[in-house]
C-alpha cells in the first residue's frame, strides 16, 4: 500500500539547493515549509522558486507552506559555537539583537520588560534551557538558570502566552503574506494564535480561492477555544515545541491527541509537528522513542508528519526524510481501517447547523464503510472546496482517494 500520511519537510541551508531537494522529492516530501522566523524574506522566495523548479522536474506536485513567525520571540544568535548555560548560574536578558552570551541574552522584544515579571519562568530553544527571572532592573531582567542546556543559532525564547502583549498576525506577518500571496503559495501557517478572531484577520480569500489557512496550536488559550479555531481554519498544527512550555510535560500527549481528535471531528487535517525525529540532526538513524512516536502520531490519526531542524539545518536531510517516510508507510500498513470507523462512528461528528456538512459527513461515513466492507481499492471524490475530499480522507478507508 502507498503512503497515506504525508510528510512536511522544512527547507533551510542544509537543502536548499536544487540537487537535494531534488533527492527530498524522491524520498517523500510532500510539502516544503518555509520558516519566516529565520533568514530573509528574499531567501524565502529563492526557495520556494526552487523547489517549485525541482518539483517540476521530477513530475511531482509539491505544496509550499509558509510559516508566519506571529509574536514569536528569539535570543541574539550565539554566533558559530554552542553556548552551555549552566544550572544555578546568572544570566541577564536585555532587549536587542546583538550576539548573546552564557551571560547576556538578547532579546528581540521591545516589551520584554513590561511583558515578563518577577518569578515567570521562560523557556528557551524548545525546552533545551529554563530560566527564573528573579529580579527586574531598568534596562533588564535577571534570572537563574533552573535547566542548564546548550544552545546554539537563534533559539526561541518563550513568554507565557497570556502576558504577551503582541498579538498575532503581527504587522511582520502581514508584510510577509502580501508578498507570498503574490507568490501563490499553497498554504499559510499563522504562529501562536489565541483565538478564532486572530485567523479572521489574515486577509485571504477562502480556500480554494485563497491558501489554506494552518492555526499552529501552542498556547493555552487556542486549547481553550480550540473547536472555534479548528472550525475557522483550514488545517491544524499540534506545534509541541512552545505547546509544550505551556502545559506540563505529562499533559502534553493529551493535548495532542485531544487536538487530533476535535480535527477529525470538525473534518480538518492534523499536522504533528516539532522534534519528530530530533536526534537525526546529527545521527544517521532516529532513536527507537522517535520512531514509535511518528507512528503513533500515524496511528492517533495525523494526517501530515512534520519535520523542521532536521531537515532545515540537519547533517543528512535526504536520509531524514526517507526515514520518515519508511515508518509512516509502515505504520499506515499495519493501520486497522475497520477499528477507525468503528472508533469514528462513535464520535460526534461535525455539528455546524450547515445542512450541506450535515449531508457530506453522513456521505462519506456511509461510502467509508461501504468501501471497508467490500474491499473497493479507489474513491473518486468530486469536490468544489475540497470539504468533501477531506471529509472523506478522515474516515481513513483502505480505497485510494482521489480527488477532483
Amino acid at each position: 500500500m502507498a503512503r497515506r500520511t504525508k510528510i512536511i519537510a522544512t527547507v533551510g541551508p542544509a537543502c536548499e539547493d536544487d540537487a537535494t531537494l531534488r533527492k527530498m522529492v524522491r524520498a517523500g516530501m510532500d510539502v516544503a515549509r518555509l520558516s519566516l522566523a529565520h533568514g530573509t524574506l528574499d531567501e524565502a522566495a529563492g526557495r520556494l522558486e526552487a523547489v517549485r523548479r525541482t518539483a517540476a522536474e521530477e513530475g511531482r506536485v509539491v505544496g509550499v507552506l509558509v510559516d508566519l513567525p506571529g509574536p514569536k520571540i528569539r535570543a541574539g544568535s550565539f554566533g558559530e559555537q554552542s553556548v552551555t548555560l549552566t544550572e544555578g548560574s546568572t544570566v541577564e536578558l536585555r532587549i536587542g539583537s546583538q550576539v548573546s552570551t552564557a551571560s547576556i541574552l538578547e532579546v528581540d522584544y521591545e516589551g520584554l520588560l513590561t511583558d515578563v515579571e518577577v518569578g515567570d519562568r521562560l523557556t528557551i530553544g524548545d525546552g533545551r534551557a529554563v530560566v527564573e527571572i528573579v529580579d527586574a532592573g531598568p534596562d533588564h531582567l535577571s534570572a537563574r538558570v533552573a535547566h542548564g542546556g546548550q544552545l546554539s543559532g537563534r533559539p526561541g525564547l518563550h513568554i507565557p502566552a497570556d502576558h504577551l502583549s503582541l498579538r498575532a498576525p503581527t504587522d511582520n506577518d502581514l508584510v510577509a503574506l502580501e508578498r507570498f500571496l503574490e507568490l501563490d503559495v499553497d498554504m499559510v501557517a499563522l504562529s501562536f494564535v489565541r483565538s478564532a478572531d486572530d485567523l479572521a484577520r489574515l486577509p485571504v480569500d477562502p480556500h480554494p480561492q485563497g491558501p489554506l489557512v494552518v492555526a499552529k496550536i501552542e498556547t493555552r488559550a487556542a486549547i481553550d477555544d480550540l473547536p472555534a479555531i479548528i472550525e475557522a481554519s483550514g488545517a491544524v498544527m499540534v506545534a509541541r515545541g512552545d505547546l509544550g512550555s505551556e502545559c506540563s510535560i505529562e499533559e502534553l500527549p493529551i493535548l495532542q491527541k485531544e487536538i487530533i481528535r476535535q480535527c477529525i471531528t470538525l473534518g480538518r487535517p492534523a499536522i504533528t509537528a516539532t522534534q519528530m525525529l530530533e536526534s537525526m540532526v546529527k545521527a544517521p538513524e532516529p532513536t527507537r522513542a522517535e520512531a514509535s512516536d511518528v507512528a503513533n502520531a500515524v496511528w492517533d490519526g495525523s494526517s501530515v508528519l512534520m519535520l523542521s531542524g532536521e531537515t532545515a539545518i540537519g547533517d543528512d536531510p535526504v536520509n531524514v526524510v526517507a526515514t520518515m517516510a519508511r515508518i509512516a508507510e509502515r505504520a499506515d500498513d499495519e493501520f486497522d481501517h475497520r477499528a477507525w470507523l468503528t472508533e469514528l462512528a462513535q464520535m460526534r461528528l461535525a455539528d455546524t447547523g450547515d445542512p450541506d456538512t450535515a449531508i457530506t459527513d453522513a456521505m462519506t461515513h456511509a461510502s467509508a464503510r461501504a468501501l471497508t466492507e467490500l474491499g473497493i481499492g479507489t474513491i473518486l471524490c468530486i469536490s468544489g472546496s475540497g470539504f468533501t475530499v477531506r471529509s472523506m480522507a478522515r474516515f481513513r478507508p483502505a480505497a485510494r482517494i482521489l480527488g477532483f
